[in-house]
């Protein structure tokens, strides 16, 4: 039964900037496996490493590729660059004794690590790119963080920045907003200019009670 009204981050992008690290590694990857630089980073915006390598390494073992991908992120996580969105910390520090999660196509191994070399709380639930069969824009990572917290997917606010996780937020039946995005992305209700811009109401979405 719904107990509470559940707020779900992504976090590349809506929480944590490692977007430099994440471009510097995928180019080195790309190198490493003859491919272009761009095209890869176009196809790992949208989709897993594993599905990355396999779409564009077809008849390849895809995840042998990708887990080279994740020894040079892995690397990233611990001494690279990366730094909260602002209005981080203290959107996630107000939200202590609410329900939220995080849903990442990243790994929640790596994820913890960023959180902790920036301080910000980590939540019981991290729902990552080994949790679910299919990952973003398929609605499964979401529902399965719905699941785990005990919330109906109709009490939950997704809070994404790319049209892959707006995608699979509405896929799964829950609210959708966008932050820190400067276009209109489809599928999601609400558009802010920032996390911080959105931060009063995601606070109040939070703190309303469930459907009936």
């Amino acid at each position: 039964m719904t107990v509470a009204r559940a707020v779900l981050f992504d976090v590349d992008g809506t929480l944590v900037d490692a977007l430099a690290g994440q471009r510097r590694i995928w180019a080195q990857w790309a190198c490493e496996v003859g491919l272009d630089p761009d095209t890869v980073y176009a196809v790992a915006q949208r989709t897993r490493p594993v599905e990355t390598a396999a779409e564009l390494l077809p008849g390849s073992d895809a995840r042998s590729a990708a887990a080279r991908f994740d020894e040079l992120e892995d690397e990233d996580a611990s001494h690279g660059d990366v730094r909260q969105i602002d209005g981080a910390a203290a959107l996630l520090d107000a939200l202590a004794g609410r329900t939220w999660a995080l849903v990442t196509s990243n790994a929640e191994r790596r994820v913890v690590r960023r959180f902790e070399r920036l301080g910000l709380p980590v939540p019981a639930v991290i729902v990552d790119n080994a949790a679910t069969r299919h990952g973003k824009p398929a609605p499964d990572p979401y529902l399965f963080a719905a699941e785990r917290l005990g919330v109906e997917p109709r009490d939950c606010l997704v809070v994404e920045d790319s049209p892959s996780g707006a995608t699979a937020g509405v896929a799964a039946g829950m609210t959708v907003w966008c932050v820190n995005c400067s276009e209109v992305v489809p599928g999601a209700e609400r558009h802010y200019p920032s996390l911080a811009a959105a931060a009063p109401d995601i606070l109040a979405f939070a703190s309303h009670a469930p459907s009936a």
